[in-house]
């Protein structure tokens, strides 16, 4: 099996790169919704998230509410690493289920995992090739304050705390560039998929 990390900054196109990888044929593991099932009542880092941050991260029906925790820990480094700590060792945990469920299905196949902060922690080293999903940053903002319809000051505090795209490049052995039509991005991710198919897991 060829493990395969997607990763790219906010709003780049990740989630649309990662689908359309999965349309080829790839297993797809997003890590954004194994974040939400760890974060949910019951889930793994339930507890622990809200010891640490308090009941006001939480809605009226007890669930994390996403976008009050954002706010919270977008604004301090420390509140940022602090959550990480506690959301991404039981999120890895659980993509590592996922992954070897895979290869014992499909020992040649390609398995894709898609996170935000795979080069920030360290678990890019966990794969055969790296995909880093790119735009301009006027793009980001733009699709974020479409998308998320957060402040524009949000906005800008949560890409003042990502590391530069610039510098994740120095990781990636496929670059793809969202800036343009999505027909473009298309043609882009079909070329890094044949790319794949051509190396010996």
């Amino acid at each position: 099996m060829l493990k395969v990390g997607l990763t790219g900054g906010l709003a780049c196109g990740k989630t649309f790169v990662g689908e359309a990888l999965a349309s080829y044929g790839c297993f797809l593991i997003q890590a954004d919704e194994l974040g939400h099932e760890v974060l949910a009542p019951g889930g793994e880092a339930y507890e622990a998230v809200v010891r640490e941050f308090g009941n006001n991260i939480l809605a009226d029906n007890g669930e994390v509410d996403r976008h009050a925790l954002a706010t919270r820990v977008f604004a301090s480094p420390d509140s940022l690493a602090r959550l990480n700590a506690l959301v991404h060792p039981p999120v890895v945990r659980r993509e590592e289920q996922l992954l070897e469920g895979f290869a014992a299905r499909e020992p040649h196949g390609i398995a894709v995992v898609e996170a935000a902060i795979l080069i920030e922690t360290g678990s890019y080293r966990r794969f055969d090739r790296m995909i880093l999903v790119t735009c301009s940053e006027e793009q980001q903002v733009e699709r974020a304050l479409r998308r998320d319809g957060a402040v524009l000051d949000d906005i800008r505090a949560r890409l003042s705390r990502q590391m530069p795209l610039e510098e994740k490049r120095k990781f990636a052995d496929f670059v793809i560039d969202t800036s343009g039509e999505k027909e473009n991005t298309l043609r882009q991710t079909r070329a890094v998929y044949e790319s794949l198919r051509r190396i010996e897991p």
